[in-house]
């Protein structure tokens, strides 16, 4: 094993943060390690298993089970990203946008961009599961299988989505510029990731918190750590806030319950399966919408436009960085 170097700066200056192991989907009993970079202040994991993509990503992975979208936790879940997908999209001028969702399976957000906002007309996936492109293509969307860094669209794009993707790269610099690069004049890129500088992160940092996802997470950041990065990349934060991070509150408090014998789990029940998660998903997603009027919550959504053309004023005192 080699020197470690940090995925953001390219610092080789780190230290030990925190030991993980697969909990959720038990695809391998590896203990992995993760660093904070002592320059930058990112958390990453090292050795990346890049190499071991279709080991840990099993085919009972949670993105890939259709059956989500009929639980009440995901129908909750549409109605708010609805509402907040067309606040956006109204300031997005245009009889016609263009929508991208990076890492977008089968294209159920980008279904609710269409119903956000009829300008919606064109919709596009890119992601590396090849069993999505069917699904995708019959729900009208046009689909890459690809890595988003290596996809040559002949068109930008209105309004990209990347929810809780950039912390699985292994180069999270090359997908913001990608993100540049790919954004039409007025656009917008919403992103969705964790955040390291939560009280969860902080209670279950050494006991497996939920947020490592461990070990699918492979560089997490606060909100001035990413802020950072956006600026370097051509984009500016144009808003940022916290949102509720309930799936790592319940997975945490769920491998605690496993480890005492309190709840069983395994490779063909994980834990996303068990009759408990939804109800403790639903519980702390509460607890987090309270708390998270005056308290830092363990995601981060950030609203991106290239600086070349910002139009609002950055995020205000009390929202992320």
């Amino acid at each position: 094993m080699g020197q470690p170097v940090c995925p953001v700066c390219a610092s080789n200056e780190a230290l030990h943060h925190a030991d993980a192991s697969d909990e959720e989907y038990y695809t391998s009993p590896d203990v992995f390690h993760y660093l904070r970079c002592s320059e930058c202040g990112v958390v990453f994991i090292d050795p990346m298993p890049t190499d071991r993509l279709t080991e840990i990503y099993p085919p009972n992975y949670y993105s890939f089970d259709s059956t989500v979208v009929h639980s009440p936790t995901f129908r909750i879940k549409d109605r708010l990203d609805q509402r907040f997908f067309a606040k956006l999209l109204r300031s997005i001028p245009g009889s016609e946008l263009a929508a991208l969702d990076v890492g977008g399976g089968v294209g159920w957000t980008l279904d609710t961009l269409r119903r956000a906002d009829a300008r919606v007309t064109s919709t596009t996936v890119v992601d590396l599961d090849p069993e999505a492109g069917k699904e995708a293509t019959n729900r009208g969307h046009a689909y890459y299988c690809t890595r988003f860094e290596d996809f040559q669209p002949d068109r930008r794009f209105d309004f990209i989505v990347l929810f809780n993707i950039i912390e699985h790269v292994a180069d999270p610099r090359a997908v913001l510029e990608q993100v540049g690069e790919l954004l039409a004049p007025g656009g917008l890129a919403v992103i969705k990731t964790p955040n390291m500088d939560s009280l969860d992160a902080r209670i279950f940092r050494t006991r497996n918190w939920g947020g490592f996802h461990c070990p699918r997470h492979w560089v997490l950041f606060d909100a001035p750590t990413f802020r950072a990065l956006v600026d370097q990349c051509g984009l500016r934060v144009r808003d940022a806030r916290y949102t509720q991070g309930a799936p790592f509150w319940t997975t945490s408090v769920m491998y605690a319950l496993r480890r005492r014998g309190w709840i069983e789990a395994s490779r063909d029940r994980p834990i996303p399966r068990h009759p408990l998660y939804q109800f403790l998903n639903a519980s702390f997603a509460a607890f987090d919408m309270v708390r998270g009027v005056l308290f830092r919550t363990s995601q981060m959504f950030f609203v991106l436009e290239a600086a070349r053309s910002l139009t609002q004023p950055e995020a205000s005192e009390g929202q992320p960085g």
